[in-house]
């Protein structure tokens, strides 16, 4: 039942990719091929279902920023980082500088370019943050070599300019517990970090049973991290679109600009979709079409009244 649905999706969304083009802003990302299609879903009883391009590598880009959350939210309490950075949804693009301009000091939420950089300062505390945030996301996605793709990092450096211009307004307000550049560094970092979908159903898997691992029993997060990360991810996942996948898909999902879409269906799965076209919110056509299609057919959203059929 769900290999034959996760195929179907991928069917389904193959029809939309014409709508989407990759991301060109950073060069490196501009060399995907946007008729790349995949994805991969872990049950929590041990089971892989795959279809399409899931083993294709692509970097985290956003995603990453809510492994970065549970990082700062490990390293230096609630407290703190909800000192530098709000939960509200944004009407704004992902890479918008208008709010902190005009109207906040502090960035709206996690989930948001700004505010994965302020919450990326929270860790640079640590003697190795970038290393501290690898080996969380290795034992999250249950791969030890997982790495740095140096080429997107040294690229999206080079051609972070709307980001460094935002990291420094928020070191002239204060609202970075570390230099521009430091926060910076380590924000590329991790959103340079090369996955495939079979790694980031494992994370999404560890989430939807509240930071446990269900094949070890090894808790990798506290319940109540892993409670507010899935909140956001609702609310402001997929940047200002995230109400319009709310209602279509109602599952707790992060994008990135990689292709990759995640979701976490609670207690039951992870499951990661890519594909590099993206629409003009910053999202993937492709990987969006497939939780589309996998949350009608198989009974997945949080409002459906439907039985799962899982």
């Amino acid at each position: 039942m769900i290999q034959q649905t996760l195929d179907e999706s991928i069917d389904y969304a193959e029809t939309f990719l014409h709508e989407g083009k990759v991301a060109s802003y950073i060069p490196e990302l501009a060399k995907a091929d946007p008729t790349q299609l995949g994805a991969c879903i872990l049950t929590k009883d041990g089971s892989q279902y795959h279809a399409g391009d899931w083993q294709q590598k692509f970097t985290m880009q956003s995603i990453s920023k809510t492994v970065c959350l549970i990082l700062a939210l490990q390293t230096v309490g609630f407290d703190r980082v909800f000192s530098k950075v709000g939960v509200e949804p944004t009407g704004d693009a992902f890479n918008s500088i208008v709010e902190l301009e005009t109207k906040n000091v502090h960035p709206l939420n996690p989930m948001i370019n700004a505010g994965a950089i302020a919450t990326a300062s929270c860790c640079t505390g640590e003697k190795d943050p970038f290393g501290e945030f690898l080996s969380l996301t290795r034992r999250l996605c249950g791969r030890e070599t997982i790495d740095l793709n140096k080429a997107v990092y040294l690229s999206e450096k080079k051609a972070g300019m709307r980001n460094r211009s935002m990291a420094y307004l928020m070191q002239d307000d204060h609202v970075l517990d570390c230099d521009a550049e430091t926060a910076l560094d380590l924000y590329f970092r991790m959103c340079s970090v090369e996955v495939n979908t079979r790694d980031l159903a494992n994370y999404m898997l560890v989430l939807s049973c509240n930071g446990t691992d269900p094949r070890t029993g090894e808790r990798l997060v506290e319940d109540w991290i892993a409670q507010i990360v899935k909140t956001l991810m609702v609310t402001c996942g997929l940047y200002d679109g995230s109400g319009e996948f709310a209602m279509r898909v109602g599952l707790p999902a992060k994008s990135g600009v990689g292709g990759g879409i995640v979701a976490s269906v609670e207690g039951k799965m992870g499951i990661a979709a890519f594909s590099p076209a993206l629409d003009k919110k910053g999202n993937s056509v492709g990987a969006y079409r497939i939780l589309e299609y996998l949350s009608y057919q198989l009974g997945l959203h949080y409002f459906s009244g439907k039985e799962c059929k899982i």
